[in-house]
């Protein structure tokens, strides 16, 4: 697709990085901002209760493009969201030395465990003002009670008997082995300890066949669960008033992105997002099955896994 809204955007690339944090007004050491794993930690051991925090942030954009394009009164934005709290805080970035600077300030109260932080450009386009004409392709999240900053792992592993529970609603599901629970801060997969030899099996050691077909299962588990998130975080997609579809937070954001370049790898994030949304809603949904199958696949390492366990199956007979 060439098109993404209905007007002209940003072709270049947004970026941005929080460069300092402090939690009120108490400089956090700068071991706790980590640039490639594109997270804050803002909990510490030596202040495990505060009120407000503050990220300074700095974005680069293309600026020979804002330059020579149709735009107007260009403004660059943080955008701070949590999915849990509803809460959403915005702070205006300056221009200066070749980037946009700034700091958003938020206050802990609005928020839960975990946000998300992205810089946008909104500007005038053909008389109408605060059009939104560009948006970072990665995000940053902030994590509010994590000393460590790295993305936390997508999934829940929850073992439970789904005869009894609780929760209550798994009990119709109690001659499945696993659930998948795609909603909620981090989506969770029940496993069935009421399915016999489950959950032993999935935890215990064993022979190199058994160490094999545990792998296929996992792999099983992890491709179910991936592909299930995806139609979560699809499902839930919500969008401007000119039809554009928002990219959500938390980790439905993170699923979208890392999967989207193998469902539709010809297109960038954006476009790919428009184009799912399309095919959603005015048809060829069913065309892109295969594709989130794949990505879903590739998530869980699934070809490594049942690889190996394969070789692993193979040894063991030879050697019988």
């Amino acid at each position: 697709m060439n098109i993404v809204f209905p007007y002209r955007t940003l072709a270049g690339d947004i970026g941005f990085e929080v460069t300092s944090a402090k939690l009120d007004g108490r400089a956090l050491p700068l071991t706790m901002i980590s640039r490639d794993q594109r997270a804050v930690a803002l909990h510490e051991a030596e202040r495990s209760r505060w009120d407000e925090a503050r990220l300074d942030i700095k974005a680069t954009l293309p600026e020979k493009e804002l330059a020579g394009g149709p735009w107007g009164d260009l403004v660059c934005l943080a955008v701070l969201t949590e999915s849990v709290t509803n809460a959403r805080t915005v702070a205006r970035l300056a221009p200066g030395g070749g980037s946009w600077s700034g700091s958003l300030v938020f206050a802990r109260e609005a928020h839960h465990v975990r946000a998300a932080l992205t810089v946008v450009v909104v500007a005038t386009v053909d008389g109408e003002a605060g059009r939104l004409i560009g948006t970072a392709e990665e995000t940053w999240t902030v994590e509010l009670n994590e000393r460590v900053p790295a993305r936390k792992q997508e999934l829940n592993i929850h073992e439970v008997d789904f005869r009894t529970g609780p929760p209550e609603w798994l009990q119709q599901f109690q001659d499945a082995p696993w659930v998948v629970e795609p909603s909620g801060d981090m989506p969770t997969v029940h496993l069935n300890s009421g399915f016999e030899g489950l959950t032993e099996f999935l935890g215990g050691g064993g022979t190199p066949a058994e160490k094999a077909v545990r792998g296929m299962l996992a792999a099983q588990i992890a491709t179910e669960a991936w592909t299930a998130m995806f139609h979560a975080a699809v499902g839930d997609l919500e969008w401007d008033d000119e039809g554009t579809p928002q990219w959500p937070a938390g980790w439905k954001d993170g699923v979208l992105r890392s999967m989207l370049p193998d469902v539709l790898p010809e297109l960038s994030a954006s476009d790919a997002l428009l184009e799912i949304h399309l095919r959603r809603t005015e048809g060829g949904w069913q065309e892109l099955q295969p594709r989130i199958q794949y990505a879903a696949a590739r998530r869980a390492k699934a070809a490594r896994n049942i690889g190996n366990s394969l070789r692993a199956m193979s040894r063991v007979a030879e050697g019988d």
